[in-house]
């Protein structure tokens, strides 16, 4: 199977971006539950323009995370694993039943309840987070197996930011609104017309940001919306998708990524664990990444396999698809971020916070062990076949 030279770029930048984001979890819970409390959380609250550091972080520079979510999406749409349709319908299918099982077991603990908005929470799957762990196994992971995942993310986060458009927004400013469309039409017309100049995208990316962060609409939404205005042509290297794609993918990596964790994970832990993870939006969260990510790519897929609409490539197995599907209950940054849209009381964020924490890391042990195990009975199993020839 053959991969793109960006998509290598793509899979190296997210998995070591991974194990950073677990380094910068570890320190920003370290320091805010220290003598250095106050001080830290004082400083993420700085204002500065309007807004705190931390909004602008999670507006702001979160805007350019999604803008290469965007753009990797297009690519893939393009010229990657979603470009065959009869490919595309796995990963298509894995990320639809991620999506809805565990938002259907959230909300059979919270409907009804003040806390029924996060349902969104458990549906999303961290892709830095992911491919972290599973880059930990090394050469014994084969190529398809990395697409697969690598596709069911990105559709998951697609699915993500649909939900955030469509059920977080309260209250819509139609006028900002109708500007920013407006920028995006005009940005779809000049790529028509062949316009190439990036910084010309930028500065009407910039503006579109603007108005979309004044509507109502979540900010974030505007960076996919400009990757898919951003000419693609035929995604060489010359066109200028591929040029800023290969651009943002370390500054999202190694600073964007990390700088979301350090001002997003700074939770003090207090208070009676138990009562926290006995609260419905607790166990919601808890066994909608942990139970609910699992079942729902493999039962979804095992269905559509069964039923002819798509395959399992040749390298692949049922157990390795089980194994991906907890890697997938890995939340954290989107999970976050939809925890930040979903809830107005602190007390609460806080609380889902942790269990999101808690909960990715369950989910990721699992999906590690599971696949080495599985991966190392294959290899085994195939030396002793050549061993006996």
């Amino acid at each position: 199977m053959k991969i793109t030279k960006l998509y290598k770029e793509f899979f190296n930048s997210e998995k070591t971006s991974g194990l950073i984001l677990i380094v910068c979890t570890i320190l920003s819970l370290t320091i805010a539950n220290s003598s250095l409390n106050t001080n830290y959380h004082a400083f993420w609250n700085i204002q500065f323009a309007g807004h705190s550091i931390v909004h602008w972080i999670n507006d702001g520079l979160m805007a350019i995370f999604f803008l290469l979510i965007g753009l990797e999406l297009e690519r893939e749409i393009y010229h990657g694993e979603l470009s065959n349709i009869k490919d595309a319908l796995l990963p298509i299918f894995a990320a639809l039943g991620g999506i809805l099982i565990p938002a259907g077991i959230y909300m059979y603990f919270n409907m009804g309840t003040n806390t029924q908005s996060g349902a969104g929470i458990p549906m999303a799957t961290d892709i830095a987070f992911a491919l972290g762990i599973l880059s930990l196994l090394g050469k014994r992971v084969p190529t398809s197996l990395k697409i697969f995942l690598t596709a069911l993310a990105v559709i998951d986060d697609l699915g993500a930011i649909l939900i955030i458009a469509t059920f977080y927004t309260k209250t819509i400013f139609w006028t900002n609104l109708l500007i920013a469309f407006g920028i995006f039409g005009t940005l779809l017309l000049l790529n028509k017309l062949k316009v190439k100049s990036l910084i010309v995208y930028l500065i009407g990316g910039v503006a579109m940001w603007y108005f979309m962060l004044n509507s109502g609409v979540h900010a974030t939404i505007t960076g996919v919306l400009l990757a898919f205005a951003i000419p693609y042509r035929d995604g060489s290297k010359n066109s200028t998708s591929y040029k800023l794609q290969h651009f943002l993918h370390k500054p999202v990596a190694f600073i964007i990524l990390p700088v979301f964790a350090l001002a997003n994970t700074a939770i003090v832990l207090s208070g009676d664990i138990g009562e926290t993870l006995s609260q419905n939006y607790s166990i919601g969260i808890a066994l909608g990444l942990i139970i609910g990510k699992p079942l729902g790519i493999f039962a979804i897929t095992f269905l559509a396999v069964s039923f002819k609409l798509c395959k399992l490539p040749n390298d692949l197995n049922w157990k390795s698809i089980i194994g991906v599907g907890f890697l997938g209950g890995i939340g954290f940054t989107m999970s976050i971020f939809i925890t930040l849209l979903a809830f107005d009381n602190d007390d609460i964020i806080n609380k889902a916070k942790f269990i999101i924490l808690i909960s990715s890391l369950v989910a990721g042990l699992i999906g590690f062990i599971s696949l080495k195990l599985t991966l190392k009975k294959k290899k085994q199993k195939t030396s002793k076949a050549q061993t006996h020839l």
